[in-house]
């Protein structure tokens, strides 16, 4: 069985929270597309040829999490030869047997404009840089000022800005607790895969 979900969204909204928990709960690989860029990013050089030689270990570096590995990523998400470079890779996972979630920022607009289930992940940019304050410490203003220079840079871009696709279905997770937020999330994929 071949089921694509897409979950976009801006940083810290909850939607690679919500990927997981909704490809556990249904038994479906999970991409996290982000960590596409992170590694390209965190890599350094050229962007491009880090694009076209990224390995599967590149993705488990240790340092992939961080504030600075998240504003090089949508660096270099920004150069459309990096993301064309990592599109079919991303396109292959999501057709794979058993079902697949895939959380980015233009999955259901670019990668996957026929996946079964498309959701936009969201929260204000208050509440989220509150989130990745608390994940990462630092100074708050600093941290909300780089949320939402990060939206305007992501929703900006040329190449594949992140939007919400014409069907997809908006959760805002500003009041929500994380558990509200899955049970909504498992909710809408089960009543579109039965």
């Amino acid at each position: 069985m071949i089921f694509t979900v897409a979950i976009d969204g801006p940083a810290a909204a909850g939607k690679g929270t919500i990927s997981k928990a909704v490809a556990a709960h249904f038994g479906f690989g999970h991409l996290d597309t982000g960590v596409l860029y992170r590694a390209v990013g965190a890599k350094g050089g050229d962007p491009i040829a880090a694009a076209r030689t990224l390995e599967p270990e590149d993705l488990n570096r240790a340092d992939l999490r961080t504030l600075d590995a998240g504003q090089a990523a949508s660096r270099v998400a920004a150069i459309p030869e990096v993301r064309a470079a990592l599109v079919a890779f991303q396109r292959d996972f999501a057709r794979r047997e058993g079902g697949a979630v895939l959380d980015g920022r233009d999955i259901g607009t670019v990668i996957c404009p026929n996946a079964d289930v498309k959701l936009f992940v969201t929260a204000t940019a208050e509440v989220r840089a509150n989130r990745r304050h608390a994940e990462l410490g630092g100074d708050y203003d600093l941290v909300l000022r780089e949320v939402i220079e990060r939206d305007m840079r992501d929703a900006g871009r040329a190449d594949a800005p992140m939007r919400v696709a014409d069907d997809a279905i908006v959760l805002d997770t500003s009041d929500l607790s994380i558990e509200e937020a899955v049970e909504q999330a498992i909710r809408v994929v089960a009543a579109r895969k039965a």
